[in-house]
């Protein structure tokens, strides 16, 4: 579950999946592969809870945008999507859309969280979940046939100490990536709007969870 899910519960298996049983799979899996001198890719799933709506821009700095941009920057990664992604192409309006209510603290929440937590480019208070693919390591034990400098086809198989599966290493990355970018908003959020005081009388209702006492879980 993103909204309940924590970091010791990631960290509890080498291949950082907080679900036990998947866990004892994936490790299966990538043993299976290893043995073959192959290799595998996968996806990582980053939640970030507790962190305040408002933060991003509807054109040019959305904050998926931002996201999108420092989690492609990782070696491996060759895809990205936020809230239900590729999958809500699947979807009619009507049922993709997240139904807006009043929380028993009278702040404006949904009911579900397709968006993911971004709408419009701004972050909306709820949980932000996004998720990152990598490929397969190039590196592997089995001869592929290549080309050389020079322009002779030849073959080359990898030696040394290569990853069957880069997953395990990506999960930090990404988390220490998202980290960055929602810094880097936070602080944007501070300048822009410590600038002009906000009209308590004018102001829209909360939007989003209220924030809990601490820091931001990426």
């Amino acid at each position: 579950d993103p909204d309940t899910v924590t970091l010791d519960d990631i960290e509890s298996n080498i291949v950082r999946c907080p679900d036990a049983a998947s866990a004892e799979r994936m490790i299966a899996c990538i043993d299976e592969i290893r043995k073959s001198g192959n290799s595998i890719g996968g996806v990582v799933e980053c939640v970030v809870q507790n962190l305040p709506a408002g933060l991003g821009s509807p054109v040019f700095d959305k904050l998926e945008a931002d996201l999108a941009k420092a989690c492609m920057s990782l070696p491996a990664s060759k895809g990205f999507e936020v809230g239900s992604g590729f999958d809500g192409t699947l979807l009619t309006g009507l049922e993709h859309n997240d139904e807006f209510y009043i929380d028993p603290e009278g702040r404006t929440r949904t009911r579900t969280n397709r968006s993911g937590g971004i709408q419009g480019g701004i972050s909306n208070g709820e949980t932000i979940v996004l998720r990152v693919a990598f490929k397969p390591t190039s590196t592997i034990g089995r001869i592929q046939k290549t080309v050389t400098r020079g322009g002779e086809e030849t073959e080359l198989r990898g030696k040394g100490r290569h990853d069957p599966c880069v997953l395990p290493r990506a999960a930090p990355m990404v988390d220490n990536m998202v980290a960055l970018v929602l810094c880097d908003h936070l602080l944007q959020q501070i300048a822009q709007c410590s600038v002009i005081p906000l009209d308590p009388e004018t102001a829209a209702n909360p939007l989003g969870k209220k924030p809990r006492e601490g820091t931001i879980a990426a």
